[in-house]
């Protein structure tokens, strides 16, 4: 059964949500601000954290980068706020998907599953295949969940991993924007320009020794990404 923890300074929207995601089984945690987010983090075995922006004490944007400094697991963003930009900065501070207010309970729900689902597939859940996958310096073990770079370990979200997972099993093939984001979310491209964007530049910050000029992770223009043969 997996841990969630759901924080908001609302405790009428954490007691509705805690409804829903009970009656699909998982065990729910609650905070109020960033600050006890954070708290129950280090105190539980937290599996995902759903939580809003603007909250007292410590906002959802800075207990997100705080949490990213020690965690990967799957963050989903709850926040009145539905502008691009405003989503774009939660993807670019570490969190994995973004919910508006007001949310259809259900789809919240499948969102839940959705990166749950991303998630102990990266974690632990048990495989049988040891699969190593390497191209250049670039390596990833699919069994142990561990990627590094020229012997060095990279530290990767779930999503980053599994994109990146995605284009070095296919090393040489280029994937469009739409490919990418219905192979990794299980849905419908609609508007992943953006999603698939800031994700993929995270991914290069990470692997490629100077981002502006990768070794691995190339963009072909007008059509999509691809892992370069080496």
């Amino acid at each position: 059964m997996a841990n969630v923890l759901v924080c908001d300074d609302d405790k009428a929207i954490v007691d509705a949500i805690e409804i829903y995601l009970m009656q699909e089984g998982y065990h729910v945690l609650k905070a109020y601000d960033g600050e006890q987010a954070i708290k129950v983090l280090k105190e539980n075995n937290v599996h995902l954290l759903i939580i809003d922006i603007m909250m007292p004490k410590l906002d959802g944007i800075h207990a997100t980068l705080k949490i990213r400094e020690y965690s990967s697991i799957p963050i989903i963003i709850l926040s009145a706020k539905s502008e691009d930009s405003d989503k774009i900065l939660g993807l670019n501070i570490g969190a994995d998907d973004y919910v508006t207010k007001p949310f259809n309970p259900l789809e919240l729900v499948a969102r839940v599953k959705s990166n749950l689902r991303r998630y102990t597939t990266l974690g632990n859940l048990n495989r049988e295949n040891n699969e190593l996958f390497s191209v250049g310096g670039l390596c990833i073990n699919d069994d142990t969940k561990e990627v590094t770079v020229d012997g060095d370990s990279v530290k990767l979200t779930p999503i980053e991993y599994n994109i990146l997972l995605l284009l070095v099993k296919n090393q040489g093939r280029v994937f469009s924007i739409d490919q990418i984001y219905e192979s990794i979310w299980n849905e419908e491209a609609i508007g992943a320009d953006n999603t698939v964007a800031v994700h993929i530049r995270h991914i290069r910050e990470k692997i490629e020794i100077n981002p502006k000029e990768p070794r691995y992770l190339k963009v072909v223009w007008g059509v999509g990404y691809k892992i370069e043969k080496q």
